[in-house]
C-alpha cells in the first residue's frame, strides 16, 4: 500500500481512523530547538524545473530566515532580496521518515495576506514520490490558498481549498473543492 509523506508548514497531529476513541499517535508541536527536528523533517532546498512544477518564483532553502521555530511555531517565510537575487522560502517534508497509512491529520496554520501572490499551501504525497513521481504517487492538498482564480474573484484572502491529485491509467485526474469564507481568513 502507498504511505504519504507530508509536506508541512504547522503543527500537526495524527489519529488512527479506526479506534473508536482516535488515539493520538504522533504531534508535533514545535516546541523546542531554532529548527524542525531533523529526524522527522526535511527540506527541498532549489528551485525545481518549471518552478516545482506550479511556476514558483522562489529559491527552497534551509536557511533560519525561511524556515524557523519561535515561540512555539514553525514559521516559513518567503523573502524577497534586493539585487536581483530570487525570492527564497522554506519547504520541509517527512519523506522517508514518517509515513501514515490511515489516520486524521490536523494542524493550525496562519497564512499571511495573500495580495502579494503569496500561495501557502499543506499537502501530502505519496512516499513513493521519487520513484514514480507526479501524479503517479498521489497527492492530497488538505489546505491551500492564493490561487489565479481566487485573486481574479477578488477573495484571494478568503477562498481555501482541497484537491486530489492522482493517476487514472495513465492519464492525471483530480477533484477539487473551495470554500469561499465569509471573513478574511490571514
Amino acid at each position: 500500500m502507498k504511505r504519504n509523506c507530508l509536506i508541512a508548514a504547522a503543527a500537526l497531529w495524527v489519529a488512527h481512523a479506526a479506534s473508536a476513541q482516535d488515539s493520538l499517535l504522533w504531534s508535533e508541536e514545535f516546541e523546542s530547538g531554532a529548527q524542525p527536528d531533523e529526524r522527522i523533517w526535511t527540506y527541498d532546498i532549489g528551485f525545481g524545473v518549471n518552478g516545482w512544477g506550479n511556476r514558483e518564483l522562489q529559491y527552497y532553502t534551509d536557511e533560519p530566515e525561511n524556515v524557523s521555530i519561535e515561540d512555539g511555531m514553525l514559521h516559513i517565510r518567503a523573502v524577497s532580496h534586493p539585487s536581483g537575487r530570487p525570492f527564497t522560502s522554506g519547504r520541509i517534508k517527512t519523506e522517508d521518515k514518517l509515513t501514515i497509512l490511515y489516520g486524521t491529520i490536523e494542524a493550525r496554520i496562519k497564512v499571511p495576506d495573500l495580495a502579494d501572490g503569496l500561495w501557502p499551501a499543506f499537502w501530502t504525497l505519496g512516499n513513493n514520490f521519487s520513484e514514480v513521481g507526479w501524479p503517479m504517487c498521489g497527492e492530497l492538498d488538505i489546505m491551500e490558498m492564493g490561487n489565479s482564480a481566487a485573486i481574479s474573484d477578488g477573495v484571494i484572502n478568503r477562498r481555501v481549498g482541497s484537491t486530489a491529485h492522482w493517476d487514472n491509467a495513465g492519464e492525471y485526474a483530480n477533484f477539487g473543492q473551495y470554500l469561499d469564507a465569509p471573513a478574511d481568513l490571514s
